[in-house]
């Protein structure tokens, strides 16, 4: 395998001709390493079955010159080019993670993925990989699916999608998201599948020992480790404020709301969550008008504005204190331009559809 990961890295592989698809993986500070290297190992081997040309061009991309994944692998990277396929892999995301923040972080990453899919590159987030494309909009008005353990997280943070926390691999015009960690050799299978036939894939399968069988991940889910029913009070508060972003913060009128004191209210999102309700909001706010200010040409007043701030200063000072950008920096940096955006609407399905 390492000779499959040295030639993920580099690019090639023996006798790679132009015909073969192009795959990118893309590779981010603390992203999984097992997930960089999945996929691809998995395509060279089934090479080595079919005996042929190597259908597959594969390369470790990002908008960073240099990545260390998670345990500290420090990984080669080529600057992101036009790929056929890009897969996102996914990233240790633990009950205490700040969701947000980290997501924050991978803004360079974020508008990579963007790009790409606008360009019509076919796109596929392996487990919580989803965050990032969900992140990105590309999950708005589609199927999707992730790990069975995040999958309520990823409905909530994304309401315009069709999270289906059953299934393995989901694809939905142009956009591919997977189940957890082992779910991305489901992919890598359908994929060679494609390309190389039934039969490939099925000895590709063998000889890897991955279970080409299962359908779904509904057997693997552990109720023990999903979110315990306490948590129900906190979410039901993190809804009432994301579905009010633009509306004056009131503590009372919100205790009034879920008919218990103010006091009551944030001890007990304090438990759930080990923030106050300001704090969500604040961070949904934000991460609204990042939206905004990548896809719209509306002011940086209008913004603010928009999600709630009726002072421009203080929105822009709260935007820098999370994003580590003032409003107009960060639509500089990471603004979708117009052709980008209609090119959106047209992203091709080089995957098909699996529902």
């Amino acid at each position: 395998m390492a000779e499959a990961a040295r030639q993920a890295e580099d690019g090639t592989g023996p006798g790679a001709g132009p015909g073969a698809l192009r795959v990118g993986v893309l590779a981010y500070p603390g992203c999984f390493a097992s997930e960089v290297f999945g996929v691809p190992d998995l395509l060279t081997m089934a090479g080595h079955v079919a005996g042929d040309a190597p259908a597959y061009r594969v390369s470790v991309v990002s908008p960073r010159r240099r990545v260390t994944a998670s345990g500290g692998a420090i990984l080669d990277v080529r600057p992101l080019r036009e790929v056929d396929v890009l897969v996102v892999p996914g990233f240790e995301l633990r009950p205490d993670t700040d969701l947000d923040a980290r997501l924050a972080r991978l803004a360079p990453e974020v508008a990579a993925i963007r790009a790409q899919a606008a360009a019509g590159t076919a796109v596929v987030s392996l487990c919580v990989g989803a965050f990032l494309l969900a992140e990105a909009g590309l999950l708005d008005r589609r199927r999707a699916t992730t790990s069975w353990l995040h999958a309520g997280e990823l409905a909530r943070r994304c309401p315009d999608a069709d999270v289906r926390p059953e299934h393995l691999v989901v694809t939905d015009t142009g956009v591919t998201t997977t189940a957890a960690f082992s779910a991305m050799y489901d992919f890598a299978l359908d994929l060679i599948r494609r390309h190389h036939g039934e039969r490939v894939a099925r000895a590709t399968a063998r000889l890897t020992l991955v279970d080409d069988a299962r359908t779904s991940q509904t057997p693997y889910v552990d109720p023990r480790l999903l979110p315990q029913p306490g948590r129900e009070f906190s979410h039901q508060v993190m809804r009432r404020l994301d579905q009010n972003l633009a509306e004056r913060y009131d503590l009372a009128a919100l205790a009034d709301a879920f008919r218990v004191s103010t006091r009551t209210l944030l001890r007990r999102f304090a438990e759930e969550t080990g923030r106050s309700p300001l704090a969500h909001l604040q961070a949904s706010r934000i991460r609204r008008a990042r939206h905004l200010l990548e896809t719209t040409d509306r002011t940086v007043a209008a913004v603010a504005a928009a999600v709630g701030y009726q002072d421009p200063g203080t929105f822009a000072t709260l935007f820098a204190r999370h994003t580590g950008r003032r409003p107009s920096a960060y639509r500089s940096a990471f603004r979708r331009t117009a052709r980008a955006t209609a090119a959106d609407d047209g992203v091709r399905n080089r995957l098909g559809r699996r529902p």
